[in-house]
């Protein structure tokens, strides 16, 4: 047993002083997003907010983003309608730049602040690490070697040495040498945030794998199956942009537009249960368009299986929405735990290594 605690023990330090440092960028980028709607919201309420939104009705909001279209659709790339901590409508143009209307009168708001491009670019961080195409692999891969064997690992050392005194194994003792105090605080952190950074590794991941979670969530579909009538838009029928925004959807909110960049593209049409962030699961739709205006493809929670539904919690469980406001607080503090647990493992391993210096 104790060649194999060895290599555990290798696994867990070379894994930590390696993949460590990209889970840390990810844990505080993570952190700092957790309040972007209402950082935003507050820092730009001309462009984000209006005076009694609910008493607008969803008729009126398409009807907004119909003249909108309507009058530069040529220019247009992607319209979005009031969702999460925007009460207003913005557009995309062709050329990248964005612009905020009100959602009643079609007036201009303004152009896209820099708080706004500022989360943006730390999402974008977050994700990929802002460098294009192989960004999103180093930072899944990261959170897959950080989930199977970081945490794994730690826990299994943590285990190995304290499954007799399990109050010793989160107990941490104030005075005591640095060395000591910083082993401590790696053990306790690590063992008390153990379920939290699992959930967070795990529907992080699948932002980069999402192909095989879902081959994955399918083997559910053969336990279960979801029972609940099909209320859908059949595939092979024939409807365009202004069809959808003058007859508003009955059970879902239209929240955003995404018109095709050339003609072989696809219209694009996502809904929402919710336009508003709140705990419980997220229920959507998605519709897609081909270039002659017939569906090619259309999904609803309602009818979804349940493979699909499932996939669709990843981003509120990966952010902690699903649990409402505590569980935000959660993602925020989990968010802070990858570094600290860097910084820790890091001086753990340099006084190791200067008392092996120190008797040689």
């Amino acid at each position: 047993m104790k060649p194999f605690i060895k290599i555990v023990k290798k696994i867990h330090l070379y894994l930590g002083l390696s993949c460590g440092i990209l889970v840390s960028i990810s844990g505080l980028t993570g952190s700092l997003y957790v309040w972007q709607p209402e950082i935003t919201s507050a820092l730009n309420p001309k462009l984000l907010k209006v005076d009694a939104l609910n008493t607008i009705s969803e008729d009126v909001l398409l009807k907004t983003s119909l003249v909108l279209y309507e009058n530069q659709k040529d220019t247009v790339a992607k319209i979005f309608l009031p969702y999460r901590e925007q009460q207003t409508i913005s557009i995309v143009y062709n050329n990248g730049k964005t612009l905020y209307y009100h959602p009643e009168d079609g007036r201009v708001l303004g152009r896209k602040s820099a708080s706004i491009s500022f989360f943006e670019n730390l999402l974008n961080i977050h994700r990929t690490l802002g460098i294009p195409e192989v960004g999103k692999y180093i930072m899944g891969g990261s959170t897959v070697l950080f989930l199977l064997f970081l945490i794994t690992s730690g826990f299994f050392l943590w285990w190995k040495k304290y499954k007799l005194n399990l109050i010793k194994g989160v107990k941490i003792k104030w005075k005591r040498n640095r060395k000591r105090f910083n082993y401590d605080v790696h053990k306790t952190l690590g063992i008390l945030f153990l379920f939290p950074l699992l959930i967070m590794a795990f529907s992080g991941a699948y932002f980069t794998y999402a192909i095989y979670y879902k081959a994955g969530f399918q083997l559910m579909n053969g336990f279960t199956e979801n029972t609940k009538p099909q209320k859908m838009i059949k595939t092979g029928s024939t409807l365009d942009l202004k069809n959808l925004l003058q007859n508003p959807d009955h059970h879902y909110s239209l929240r955003a537009i995404y018109l095709p960049k050339d003609p072989n593209d696809t219209h694009q049409f996502r809904y929402i249960k919710d336009r508003f962030i709140g705990p419980g699961l997220r229920k959507t739709k998605e519709l897609k368009l081909d270039q002659n205006d017939k569906v090619i493809s259309v999904t609803a929670f309602d009818s979804d299986p349940i493979s699909e539904q499932i996939s669709s919690q990843m981003y509120p469980i990966h952010i902690g929405e699903i649990a409402g406001s505590l569980g935000r607080v959660l993602v925020f503090i989990s968010g802070f735990v990858p570094i600290i647990l860097f910084i820790t493992g890091l001086r753990f391993y340099y006084f190791k290594k200067n008392k092996s210096n120190n008797r040689s």
